[in-house]
């Protein structure tokens, strides 16, 4: 009798994998490359502070996880006053709000530069694609597209190391 197979890495990658591919949405690429075209590397030396200050709250809030058993609004509502943590829910929504709007808007005016379709139609249709994607397939199915919607990530490097061919 065999034993029990080692389960592969691509088994393995779930939800680790589709957070770090949705810190690179379109709203945020779009930033990046107008902030690199207008400034280039002047802003790197940001990142000596930039840095330790991301892996501080990272580690702050993976701590708080692993010592309470609870996220950070589950501790806003077991140590704070309610008023406090909906009014933080209410901002963290519209943020996300404002967020989803300028993902949509971005991957429209990218559409944009393949297909001549007006901007609100393509924000429409993103929209109701990512809509429809979470509606109606299971969830096991709609974690397994994303996985596989993020090796679309590999374009940025095919860009790199196709721009540094060109040079």
């Amino acid at each position: 009798m065999i034993g029990p197979s080692k389960p592969r890495l691509w088994h393995l990658l779930g939800p680790g994998l589709i957070t770090g591919a949705a810190d690179d949405d379109p709203s945020g690429i779009a930033t990046y490359a107008q902030a690199g075209a207008r400034y280039g590397f002047a802003l790197g030396w940001t990142l000596i502070l930039t840095y330790p200050l991301m892996v501080a709250i990272q580690a702050i809030c993976a701590r708080i996880g692993r010592t309470t058993g609870a996220g950070i609004a589950g501790n806003l509502r077991r140590y704070y006053p309610g008023w406090i943590l909906h009014g933080i829910v209410t901002l963290l929504f519209c943020a996300n709000v404002l967020n989803i709007g300028a993902d949509l808007s971005a991957m429209a005016e990218s559409a944009r530069l393949l297909i001549p379709a007006p901007t609100w139609l393509a924000v429409m249709f993103f929209g109701g694609v990512s809509t429809a994607g979470q509606v109606l397939l299971k969830h096991r199915r709609y974690v397994a597209v994303l996985k596989w919607l993020t090796l679309s990530l590999l374009a940025y490097f095919g860009t790199v190391v196709g721009e540094s061919a060109v040079e």
